[in-house]
């Protein structure tokens, strides 16, 4: 968004502007003097911009506050922050093809990663999730590192929470179901699903080729538990919102194979067929409570374009 006009705006009305604004060549910059939400925030201090333009300011990056680019509308303010609202948000936004982040404080991301890249790896060199969060950190001169949270497969795109710091990584692991308490995926899957809902519960566990397999019986794997509802049947496909009470390896692609209806473009557990170009399987719901600031967090991202059926 070209935030020229508000900037002239207020370098004409100098004289009065109150105590807690500085302006320079590439921002303004506003100290909080009590507590505030950041909408808000930012309508008062551009004298009655209208509410529309203000959320365009946040979810165009342009601003920060302790210096970190946050989106969010209803971010907490308390007395001592900085915020900070730039003519342009070229030096701070994380332009990156794979990953793009929808949210975030001092102490964690949440962000959207497209299909075809890991969330991390142990391989030096490889282009991972992690390792584009590390790199915008040090750009942004944040001294901190990106903590794995949990993981979404290479081919799955979607949401995900990243840590800034192993002590935020280790309160989400401890009390993971608590926290997270709400984790929905769409897939589009090969059959036209007649039951509209259901549960599948296996034990999944891993050949030596490192391919999961589903047993109905304790095989002395993990258990797995996968809801699913059926959205949209059509031309011999299906899309289906999905609920996991538990997070094992693969598990959506094994059950959904497990009951005959494989995820489209799996060569791993159906038949490779990808008609829409790459595995249809997406995060797309993503809810908990934040660990440290104790906020309820919800976030959803739109489907992608070629899951329509």
């Amino acid at each position: 968004m070209n935030l020229l006009p508000f900037f002239s705006y207020f370098c004409i009305n100098l004289n009065k502007m109150q105590h807690d604004t500085k302006v320079n060549n590439n921002s303004l910059n506003f100290n909080v003097l009590e507590e505030d939400e950041l909408l808000p925030f930012i309508i008062r201090k551009f004298h009655g911009i209208s509410r529309n333009k203000a959320k365009n300011i946040l979810t165009g990056g342009s601003v920060s506050v302790d210096g970190i680019q946050v989106t969010r509308h209803d971010y907490k303010l308390v007395p001592g922050m900085k915020v900070c609202v730039a003519r342009n948000n070229n030096g701070s936004m994380l332009d990156n093809h794979w990953v793009r982040i929808v949210y975030e404080d001092r102490y964690i991301f949440v962000v959207e990663k497209r299909d075809g890249i890991l969330c991390n790896s142990p391989y030096p060199g490889e282009e991972t999730v992690q390792e584009i969060l590390n790199d915008y950190l040090e750009r942004n001169h944040q001294h901190c590192h990106a903590h794995t949270v949990h993981r979404l497969d290479r081919d799955t795109s979607g949401l995900l929470i990243f840590a800034k710091d192993k002590k935020t990584a280790v309160m989400f692991e401890e009390d993971w179901k608590e926290t997270v308490y709400d984790r929905r995926y769409v897939a589009v899957v090969h059959g036209e699903m007649r039951k509209k809902k259901g549960t599948i519960s296996s034990w999944i566990k891993d050949n030596s080729q490192h391919i999961s397999y589903s047993s109905r019986t304790d095989n002395g794997g993990k258990y797995a538990v996968t809801h699913y509802e059926v959205l949209k049947v059509a031309n011999g496909y299906s899309m289906v919102e999905l609920t996991l009470d538990t997070g094992r390896k693969n598990q959506i692609r094994v059950h959904l194979n497990d009951i005959g209806f494989p995820v489209v473009g799996d060569p791993k557990y159906g038949d490779g067929d990808d008609h829409i170009g790459r595995l249809g399987l997406h995060a797309y719901k993503l809810c908990f409570t934040h660990p440290v600031t104790k906020q309820d967090m919800k976030f959803e991202t739109p489907l992608p374009r070629c899951f329509s059926i």
